[in-house]
């Protein structure tokens, strides 16, 4: 009886949250405005922090963020990076080169070790210093890439370096996670025996595994995975799905975090010749997991917890997240380039947050290292640097819109 009451509140919180998320999805949709904005506000809204306490029957509230509901979101995290690691080749993360390498390596150094000092100073302990630096290192360019379409730069020298360097950034921001995510769950005997020698022995295991994981997926998965094996209907879709699930079980069982699996699968069969219908069904099965997964990230923010140091907090780690991207990589790539507009440009198209902060605040939460405030913080964060890049980088291009009439 227990476990069917569980079941319940699962499937009541998922159809809640799900179709929420769509409405939202649709009017941000209407508004011009990041639609995986408008399904975050909807969990914040919606959830049991909200209008979500206001559902019950028979005395018990249905709007639960239980740990059921919390597996789904992490399963919704898998997709995600899976389908990230699907919109990059190997070949496309090797042509990058030594600009896109130094920009995004940048990227990542920069606001973690600012954003690690600072909360330090702030009197916050390592770990969740750890966290809160770790959620400013990712980019999403994403929106930034929007932009660049909508103005015909996509094919200009400072796209071509953002995309590069976003896709180094994102690799070694999910290295960090993955670190901060062992210790994190080690808790605090984990911080306390930590060293520099182990964290770089870390990341160099993330970056093996993925040269392992490419390798092997490569030479492998292309043949695991063809129509001439597998007729029946859903079969190849079946078969990659079990591939990335197993790959994020290895990399879990080995320390590192599950999503660094999926994300080096999904890479590997971005080259394959099943791509497009890999793509396909991936995309398909993301109008699901990821509104779900932002939606039950959303519903963890407590709205009436907001107060000073909410307030406080969220101008700090907002200015932290601008100005390092916009310096960390704008000079690097100004040096690269030779040209300081288009150097610029490429800070500005760094500067927003994405999926990553995301799951950084989620796995906080979930394991008790963040507090309410700091994680509501964090979620604030992503949301505003999500919503300036686009404005900023529409006025930038705008200025020469209007020098060329």
């Amino acid at each position: 009886m227990v476990s069917e009451i569980n079941f319940i509140h699962v499937i009541i919180g998922a159809c809640i949250l799900l179709f929420s998320a769509k409405i939202m999805a649709e009017l941000f949709l209407r508004l011009n405005l990041p639609i995986v904005l408008g399904e975050l506000l909807a969990g914040i809204i919606i959830g049991p922090f909200a209008f979500g306490a206001f559902f019950i029957y028979n005395e018990i509230p249905l709007m639960e963020i239980t740990d059921e509901l919390k597996i789904l979101g992490e399963i919704g995290a898998l997709v995600i990076l899976f389908m990230a690691g699907l919109e990059m080749t190997p070949k496309e993360f090797l042509k990058g080169g030594k600009a896109a390498l130094v920009v995004g390596t940048f990227g990542v150094i920069a606001p973690f070790f600012a954003g690690l000092m600072a909360f330090q100073m702030f009197g916050f302990d390592a770990l969740q210093s750890m966290l809160i630096a770790t959620a400013l290192t990712a980019t999403s360019i994403a929106i930034s890439i929007q932009v660049l379409n909508e103005f015909g730069k996509i094919k200009t020298p400072e796209a071509r370096l953002i995309i590069g360097a976003a896709i180094i950034d994102d690799i070694l921001a999910i290295a960090v996670l993955s670190v901060v995510s062992s210790i994190a769950g080690g808790g605090i005997e984990a911080m306390e025996n930590i060293d520099l020698l182990d964290v770089t022995y870390t990341i160099l295991q993330v970056l093996l595994f993925f040269a392992i994981m490419l390798v092997v997926s490569v030479i492998i998965i292309p043949k695991l995975i063809t129509p001439r094996l597998w007729k029946a209907k859903g079969s190849v879709e079946g078969i990659a799905t079990a591939c990335f699930f197993g790959a994020a079980a290895v990399a879990g069982l080995i320390g590192l975090s599950p999503i660094v699996g999926a994300f080096s699968v999904g890479m590997a069969l971005a080259a394959s010749k099943i791509f497009d219908k890999i793509h396909s069904y991936i995309q398909k099965l993301g109008l699901i997991f990821a509104p779900l997964f932002f939606a039950i990230i959303g519903a963890q923010v407590d709205l009436r917890a907001v107060n000073l140091e909410i307030i406080v907090l969220s101008g700090i780690i907002i200015s932290i997240a601008i100005i390092t991207k916009l310096f960390g990589c704008g000079l690097p790539a100004m040096l690269f380039l030779k040209n300081r507009t288009q150097g610029y440009r490429v800070g500005i198209g760094m500067i927003s947050r994405g999926e990553v902060g995301l799951i950084v605040a989620g796995v906080g939460i979930s394991s008790g290292i963040l507090t309410s405030n700091v994680y509501s913080t964090i979620v604030i964060m992503v949301a505003v640097t999500t919503i300036i890049t686009p404005i900023w980088l529409k006025m930038e291009y705008r200025k020469d819109q209007k020098m060329n009439l």
